[in-house]
């Protein structure tokens, strides 16, 4: 996503990874696929296509959009690791347009609890890794997951080091608390729910909405 006009909104779907996150909800391959093709004709900019290490079966699905969508950019999830980075670029590598999706832990209760790390080896992955998926494809966006429970200043601290290894700018800043934090870069849920929190975030200079179609009632 190259377009440098200050003011264009990019619209980034994550309803084939995200969406599955519902209990009980399920897509298969061809179900993906037949999505996907719908978000091409919608427009989205982006199609996160899934999270193709937690299975074959995701890893094909997210290979089948890949060679099939053309125009939008297709992304799928990949932890702060080799092995995850490398079945995104394997499944995702033959899409005219590929990217992969980065996510790493960064607040303080997910260092200690989640990852048994130091904040500086988080910072230390986090680079290393985006400047290992930028070895592999030109487009590569990173995520700090929890955001909303890390320092501003680290924020910023995290912002640098990963645009310094070359991630996409608009990085997200993902939260697990509320509404509040997330909509400030990115909005969840159906466009009913969400259509005020992502227009305050636009408003407050959010230049990407990630959206889940169909959650929520």
């Amino acid at each position: 996503m190259r377009d440098m006009n200050p003011d264009r909104v990019f619209i980034f779907d994550t309803t084939l990874r995200d969406g599955e996150q519902s209990p009980g909800f399920h897509l298969n391959a061809s179900s993906k696929l037949r999505i996907a093709r719908q978000l091409e004709k919608l427009g989205v900019d982006v199609i996160e296509a899934g999270f193709p290490i937690s299975s074959p079966g995701d890893f094909e699905a997210c290979r089948r959009i890949a060679r099939e969508i053309r125009g939008t950019m297709v992304t799928a999830l990949a932890r702060a690791v080799r092995e995850d980075i490398d079945a995104v670029w394997g499944a995702i590598k033959e899409a005219e347009n590929p990217q992969i999706h980065i996510v790493l832990s960064v607040s303080d209760v997910h260092i200690d609890r989640k990852l048994g790390m130091s904040r500086q080896d988080v910072l230390k992955r986090g680079a290393e890794m985006v400047a290992y998926a930028r070895s592999l494809c030109e487009n590569v966006q990173y995520s700090p997951e929890d955001a909303g429970r890390c320092l501003m200043r680290c924020r910023h601290l995290i912002g640098h080091r990963n645009r310094q290894a070359h991630a996409d700018p608009r990085h997200r800043a993902p939260g697990l608390l509320g509404r509040g934090g997330q909509a400030r870069d990115h909005m969840r849920g159906n466009g009913f729910q969400a259509r005020h929190p992502g227009n305050g975030a636009i408003r407050h200079g959010a230049r990407e909405l990630q959206h889940t179609r169909g959650q929520g009632r």
